[in-house]
């Protein structure tokens, strides 16, 4: 698992530096800030939404979860996956747990995600990925600190699991290659509204980012961009988002579907 750190001489060909075969990334195509959490969640959101999304409709199909940390699997149903334990939730004292504090005696095969991330955070001095302990709040929790972990990481998805102590939070690989196909411009547009509804984030790197991912072709006109679903069935024409800035960050201002100019 590798960490964007700009040097793609030193990347496998054919990938973005992340694992991601023929992808781009925000971290190699960007400048921001990799100390600030804000910049960083706003490069991973989309993509890793993406991967959630397609992931609970193709993998967890609603099903029955269980964990076997000893055999290093998580089970929806009869279905099994290799995964790696990123950390816990717990209800008593409302705190989050790094996985790579490591007080359940984990065997380390399990926890080689976890370290990577910490190590990332080190590197870009990023304190949430650094910490092993902290409170629970609407910005740091299971989900938000999965998301960037799975956002720095190669091929995977996570599963929140509660339990009656709080939730364990696992990511989790060998599902289908479909679950990170790239999504039509509908489902861009649905999650991306979404996303800047639900998250906050900096729209401008959110939406580079994922553009990335995606492959999705694409060109700025000051504080325009026009992403080119030129091989989407039904959202057959051009996205055009514009863009406004608020408070020195930019905001999506509308998103059009239009022809080409």
């Amino acid at each position: 698992m590798n960490f964007f750190k700009n040097r793609k001489k030193e990347e496998t060909p054919g990938t973005d530096g992340n694992g991601d075969h023929n992808r781009k990334s925000a971290f190699t195509c960007c400048e921001f800030d990799r100390s600030s959490w804000f910049f960083v969640f706003s490069a991973c959101l989309g993509k890793v939404m993406a991967v959630q999304d397609a992931c609970r409709e193709l993998v967890v199909k609603d099903r029955e979860w269980n964990v076997d940390f000893s055999r290093g699997v998580i089970a929806f149903g009869t279905d099994e996956y290799p995964l790696q334990f990123l950390g816990s939730e717990a209800s008593s004292s409302n705190t989050w747990l790094w996985g790579w504090e490591n007080v359940n005696g984990f065997p380390e095969e399990i926890l080689q995600t976890a370290n990577q991330v910490r190590a990332a955070g080190e590197e870009w001095g990023l304190e949430p990925l650094t910490t092993a302990e902290f409170e629970l709040t609407d910005s740091f929790n299971g989900h938000s600190l999965s998301i960037v972990a799975c956002g720095l990481a190669e091929h995977c998805c996570y599963y929140r699991g509660p339990h009656s102590g709080g939730a364990v939070l696992v990511a989790f690989s060998g599902v289908p290659e479909e679950v990170f196909a790239p999504v039509t411009g509908q489902k861009f547009v649905s999650l991306t509204m979404q996303c800047i509804q639900q998250f906050s984030v900096d729209h401008k790197l959110f939406v580079e980012s994922f553009l990335l991912w995606n492959e999705t072709p694409y060109e700025w006109q000051d504080l325009t961009v026009r992403a080119h679903f030129k091989d989407d069935p039904i959202f057959k024409n051009d996205l055009i988002i514009e863009f406004e800035i608020v408070d020195s960050f930019w905001r999506i201002k509308c998103m059009k579907n239009t022809g080409r100019m």
